[in-house]
């Protein structure tokens, strides 16, 4: 099979006559050695000794859903890269979704299934995905990236603070399943693609599809878990299963590290998730898999830490949309990434991450590329 077929039967032609079944999002990714992730079981002070009885707004979050970033412990740091490690960075500059572009389906997990996600997602990148879009629908595509050779698609949950304002109340994705509150935007997005600590990485195909992080953790287990939740000024401190309680003046953090090694074949695999892999701690792919460039998604938030001692009702909470069922535990954040680079500027970006420069753009559309310079060692996982 080719880098350019899937081993999945899709026809994502628009049809108003389709059947719109609903599909329940079953992808995960594998955790990465050496992340430097904690998973915290830690109380925050704040919480009070009965916090964990406070009702939940609806399905959840709970007071023991959230931590105090301050009393986690930093992370491991990751192995130095080899002498012929590929250093550079990649950024490509795409905005943080200020058009407001959601939808609650699924295009990798259950094409052809409107609402197939049961929440409602954040878009930047290609403006046509949702659950019908075809493989051309995503080539002819607006972006919303700086530089319009990225007509990729990246998205994920949607993250409301719990304060009854919801937009969609009524809605499939939205309050109908119990995803309420007012949809936050974010205050920053950063997509960076680096490289590999022990060598050189080759070029994603055209239209690969990645998921990582599992939507249905809370109720299967944190195995496949791979999203995790910091604060700006404590970055090397992340938690994947409580949200974080930060300091004043600072920010709520994600961070999406995606799978780096590729089989060789395929774009998609019938689990999304058996076609790519995780490298192990010292950078080294799966036996038949090579590496290629790895994208680390970072979204900012502006939001205060909430009251968890009275359940929110002085500060809201804030969760992700999820399913029903996972009652908007962070455990189940999870995000996805279709490359619709062209080949020119995969190839450009191929370029920059092997021969250690920092290049791509950083802002939004209209915003001059960065100045391609020798990269710092970085942290590939």
């Amino acid at each position: 099979m080719t880098a350019q077929r899937t081993t999945l039967v899709r026809d994502r032609r628009r049809s108003p006559a389709r059947a719109r079944t609903r599909a329940v999002l079953a992808a995960a990714a594998l955790l990465p050695a050496g992340a430097g992730l904690v998973v915290a079981n830690l109380r925050s002070p704040a919480a009070g000794a009965h916090a964990d009885r406070v009702p939940p707004a609806g399905n959840g979050p709970v007071a023991s859903d959230y931590a105090d970033i301050t009393a986690v412990p930093p992370g491991a740091p990751a192995p130095p890269p080899e002498a012929g490690a590929s250093r550079g960075i990649f950024t490509s500059g795409c905005g943080v979704n200020e058009n407001r572009r959601f939808n609650s389906d699924n295009l990798i997990v259950a094409p052809g299934a409107a609402n197939g996600a049961h929440h409602v997602h954040d878009y930047v990148g290609n403006q046509a995905v949702d659950a019908f879009a075809s493989d051309e629908d995503l080539a002819g595509a607006r972006t919303s990236c700086a530089d319009r050779g990225d007509k990729s698609a990246y998205y994920w949950p949607v993250l409301r603070v719990r304060d009854g304002e919801e937009r969609d109340a009524g809605a499939p994705g939205g309050g109908a399943e119990g995803n309420t509150g007012r949809i936050l935007t974010p205050r920053e997005v950063t997509l960076t693609f680096v490289g590999n600590p022990r060598g050189k990485v080759a070029a994603m195909p055209r239209l690969l599809r990645i998921v990582t992080g599992d939507a249905k953790a809370f109720v299967d287990g944190p195995g496949d878990a791979n999203a995790s939740w910091s604060c700006t000024g404590y970055e090397d401190r992340q938690l994947t299963d409580k949200y974080p309680l930060c300091p004043p003046g600072s920010d709520v953090v994600r961070t999406f590290r995606f799978q780096s090694c590729w089989d060789g074949r395929d774009i998609d695999s019938a689990n999304h998730r058996t076609h790519m892999a995780f490298t192990a701690e010292d950078g080294s792919c799966p036996p038949g898999f090579r590496p290629v460039p790895r994208l680390v998604q970072r979204v900012v938030y502006d939001v205060r830490a909430p009251s968890v001692a009275d359940g929110g009702r002085t500060v809201p909470l804030f969760a992700v949309d999820s399913f029903p069922e996972q009652l908007h535990k962070p455990v189940t954040d999870h995000g996805d990434f279709i490359n619709v680079f062209d080949d020119d500027l995969m190839r450009e970006m191929v370029d920059c991450v092997n021969s250690g420069r920092v290049c791509g753009t950083s802002g939004r559309p209209g915003a001059p590329p960065t100045s391609a310079r020798p990269a710092a060692a970085i942290r590939a996982d």
